[in-house]
């Protein structure tokens, strides 16, 4: 009988996540491969007349280029999300008084969640961007549903006043998007797909 090789996944550079999220490592560790973590230090404030998606884009490098200056020779990760309605958009909803505000304008309608991640080779400095966008419609909610929801998650440090990963998904009536990963804060797929133009294979 012939034996199977396992083959391991050849990583020869560090692999940063510049993020001090836990759902991001979370999903990181998905993948089951090494990686550290490092809190990048950026102005997450927009630009005037800036688009929310280029705001995404410009502070996911933007974090990725501030952990670069710690590790010279790593493959970094940035990744940030701004939430739109009708061009309005969402940010972190920090009290309980702001998220009821934010939930009472968004129920019944649909969101945008603009997800940009880059992948920065500290070494080479060659940098690969991309921006998944997902779509989530909530359900017509009611005050009391709204306080009801708050009062057991408290998602105050969520943009959209909402954790799809956990009982906010009881507020949403659809979702549509490439990769439900990009909604909680790093799009998967994209990433790996970056990782193997770095010579990275995750399996």
């Amino acid at each position: 009988m012939q034996k199977r090789i396992l083959k391991i996944p050849k990583i020869t550079q560090k692999i940063v996540l510049g993020s001090s999220s836990i759902y991001r490592q979370e999903l990181l560790r998905r993948l089951q491969i090494p990686f550290e973590t490092a809190n990048p230090q950026a102005d997450e404030s927009a630009l005037l007349n800036e688009l929310p998606e280029k705001t995404a884009q410009r502070l996911a490098e933007a974090k990725a280029r501030s952990v670069a200056k710690t590790y010279s020779k790593a493959l970094i990760i940035g990744s940030d999300q701004v939430a739109v309605l009708d061009g309005i958009r969402l940010g972190k909803p920090l009290t309980h008084a702001n998220a009821v505000k934010q939930l009472q304008l968004i129920r019944g309608r649909e969101v945008t969640f603009f997800t940009a991640l880059c992948l920065l080779n500290s070494y080479t400095d060659q940098l690969q961007t991309q921006m998944v966008p997902y779509h989530v419609k909530f359900r017509q909610l009611s005050d009391q549903q709204i306080e009801n929801y708050l009062a057991k998650e408290q998602p105050y440090h969520c943009a959209g006043s909402a954790k799809s990963e956990g009982l906010g998904i009881a507020l949403i009536e659809r979702m549509q998007g490439d990769d439900p990963n990009a909604l909680i804060g790093l799009p998967l797929i994209a990433l790996i797909e970056m990782f193997e133009n770095e010579g990275v294979e995750v399996v």
